[in-house]
């Protein structure tokens, strides 16, 4: 059972928390569209779309910072009740340390499990239509052109394609090859191929070379159309595209594109995992701020918050710098996206076992 002290303080902190965002959003859109402004101008973009730009852009900063808001929230408030003698009173009533933050954890997880489901549903399908808004009216940042794709298509089918442009879904150079344990059994080339929608190619100047027991059997022709499962959005990775999918669909694509022997996904496998680290990210911060400002210190507020912002910068500097060493394939992408949090929880329990009160 949840009691008043509970209530009090978690009220406090989600109070802290939801005016902390809003403040630093309204700063945000303000520098954003101050930015922006001239591209708007020069683009003639319409009033509405400007302001659904900025309804879908606000659930996406509000998550991207969605931790560290977490971590000033908790020492903004904790400091001012130490400052005002509140948590002396409390543990001085008989509230042991540990039972002071069970209010703290519950919003913690909360407010993890918030940023768990924005992550995950919310904010994919608002970036589908923010990001198209950037590409139309700010900066067309699309990739349309992809060279030397190779892929497993399925176990003993590789799809070969040396040129392939989205302004018209066609690819040059196009190859097929089914293999028969190690051997090749047969090889089909184009000079051309175009993607037509559900999975369905069509080729031009056709080749078709089937191996077998008797020797190879040659076959051509001018067009053809042939079924291969594989789309544009399966040889052209957007830089952005794992913004626009839900946690399941993330999962699932990994999948896919591994078991095509598709490189280059660590970007879409760094997203995976920090949706699910975020959770631990807002107990481990909390944990940190709480045992930082729960003392009632000579330099007031000021210095608990200099130092939880010194840490909170160190945190996003270390997650990016490991995502990095993920992205270029020195490091596996879940120590990267952990290693964080790891460290960061042993900086919690050091500030727990030694500064917190008693």
């Amino acid at each position: 059972m949840l009691k008043k002290i509970d209530w009090y303080i978690i009220k406090k902190f989600l109070g802290t928390y939801f005016f902390t965002i809003v403040l630093i959003l309204a700063i945000a859109i303000v520098l954003d569209y101050n930015d922006k402004m001239d591209r708007f101008e020069q683009h003639e973009t319409p009033v509405w779309e400007i302001i659904k730009y900025y309804l879908n852009y606000i659930p996406y900063f509000a998550n991207l910072f969605g931790p560290l808001f977490v971590f000033v929230a908790c020492i903004f408030f904790t400091s001012k009740i130490a400052g005002d003698s509140e948590v002396i009173a409390m543990l001085a009533s008989g509230i042991s340390f540990n039972r002071l933050l069970r209010p703290y954890m519950l919003s913690a997880a909360f407010l993890g499990g918030l940023t768990f489901f924005l992550n995950s549903f919310v904010i994919p399908s608002t970036s589908k239509d923010r990001i198209e808004f950037l590409n139309t009216y700010y900066k067309d940042r699309q990739v349309k052109t992809s060279l030397n794709n190779q892929m497993m298509v399925e176990p003993g089918v590789v799809m070969y394609i040396y040129r392939f442009e989205t302004n018209n879904n066609t690819g040059a150079k196009f190859a097929l090859e089914r293999y028969d344990g190690k051997k090749l059994a047969s090889r089909l080339t184009a000079d051309k191929a175009q993607y037509k929608g559900d999975y369905r190619w069509e080729l031009t100047r056709w080749n078709i070379r089937d191996i077998n027991a008797d020797g190879e059997t040659l076959r051509s022709g001018e067009k053809m159309d042939t079924l291969v499962a594989i789309g544009p959005e399966d040889i052209i990775f957007q830089k952005n595209d794992f913004e626009k999918m839900t946690t399941p669909e993330l999962g699932a694509y990994i999948d896919k594109q591994r078991a095509r022997g598709t490189g280059n996904i660590q970007e879409f496998e760094i997203e995976y995992h920090k949706r699910f680290a975020a959770i631990a990210t807002s107990f481990i911060l909390t944990l940190i701020g709480v045992c930082l400002s729960s003392k009632k210190v000579r330099g007031g507020m000021g210095i608990n918050l200099g130092i939880g912002l010194v840490l909170a910068f160190l945190y996003i500097l270390f997650q990016t710098v490991s995502s990095t060493f993920a992205v270029s394939g020195d490091t596996p992408v879940i120590i990267a996206v952990w290693m964080p949090n790891i460290v960061f929880l042993g900086i919690a329990w050091y500030l727990y076992l030694y500064k917190a009160p008693r």
